[in-house]
């Protein structure tokens, strides 16, 4: 996150704090990266134009996920027991004490009869609430990419703290094939969509080009947008679209708590540059001090400018001290 405060005395800049932070930049990934896991599920297509779709979109995601621990299901001989692999692979998540992030991607076809949504797999369907129940035990960071129709009702569900929640549609009545999943697969590790120009490509950027790239091609297409994504990381189950946010900020907030947006855009599948060499402990500190830095942005219109200056200088000069610790 590349952050820079100028006043009487004091010029922070965390992306040019010292040499050393540029040969960090230089430095191969380290091992502490297989603190994240990643279980790909691909469900049932329905036909074969469907699983031509699919089977690109996971290719994808595995290229960006090589670096991971990464499980896919769906895709093999024992697809018809998806469900239970994937019960399996939670569980195993669950009990890895060497994991700080657990990603879930969903690629498929989803249902909702009014009361229960469902993702398609091979063999029994999974429904939201059995996701909840299955998931209760992991106390890691948890990024949950639902990818199919009707998949909103699974924020309701998922929603909580240190959760990322993303669904391809707003209701659980956008029931037709969502191609939202096709455009994350693109972007999730793309460095182009890099918004705040940070060396590092976040849930929320990922997030917002595919949800562009969705819109473009339905109105390339001529034809009505029948999805509309969403993202959830403030534990209020209710979402934010990618249309309220401009660049990584969301222009809306809710009447209470925080925005959405701020968890996601400080997750990365891969992690480059200053962000590789922090350790897992180096980045829980780094993200409660971006949180506090939100917190007092918030409260700017309250505050004259010495008071804002006032409290947001020590939280900065906390950031760069903790980036210039690791640059050196």
């Amino acid at each position: 996150m590349n952050i820079a405060l100028m006043m009487p005395g004091v010029v922070l800049s965390l992306s040019l704090l010292s040499a050393g932070s540029l040969l960090a930049q230089s430095k191969q990934k380290e091992a502490d990266d297989s603190d994240q896991a990643v279980i790909l599920v691909v469900g049932a297509e329905g036909n074969d134009e469907y699983k031509q779709q699919f089977a690109a979109w996971a290719e994808a995601w595995e290229r960006a996920a090589a670096d991971t621990s990464l499980t896919v299901i769906g895709l093999n001989d024992a697809r018809s027991a998806s469900k239970s692999q994937l019960q399996t692979a939670i569980e195993e998540s669950a009990g890895d004490e060497n994991l700080q992030e657990v990603w879930l991607v969903m690629i498929g076809h989803g249902t909702f009869d009014g009361k229960r949504a469902k993702f398609n797999l091979h063999g029994p369907d999974i429904q939201a609430d059995e996701l909840k129940r299955w998931l209760a035990p992991l106390k890691q960071r948890l990024v949950i990419l639902n990818c199919t129709s009707s998949s909103s009702p699974f924020i309701n569900s998922l929603s909580g703290q240190n959760r990322i929640i993303v669904t391809a549609t707003r209701d659980g009545y956008e029931y037709n094939f969502a191609r939202f999943g096709q455009f994350l697969a693109a972007s999730i590790d793309d460095p182009a969509i890099d918004l705040d120009k940070d060396g590092q490509t976040s849930v929320l950027e990922a997030f917002c080009a595919a949800s562009r790239g969705v819109d473009d091609f339905y109105q390339q297409e001529n034809r009505l947008v029948t999805e509309h994504a969403l993202l959830d990381d403030n534990g209020d189950s209710k979402g934010t679209p990618a249309t309220w946010f401009d660049g990584v900020r969301a222009t809306r907030r809710p009447k209470e708590g925080m925005p959405d947006g701020l968890l996601a855009n400080q997750v990365f599948l891969n992690r480059r540059g200053e962000e590789n060499s922090l350790t897992s402990e180096d980045r829980k500190t780094r993200d409660r001090l971006e949180l506090e830095l939100e917190q007092i942005r918030l409260q700017k219109e309250t505050m004259d400018e010495s008071e804002y200056l006032l409290k947001i200088e020590p939280v900065l000069i906390k950031l760069a001290e903790l980036y210039a610790k690791k640059g050196e």
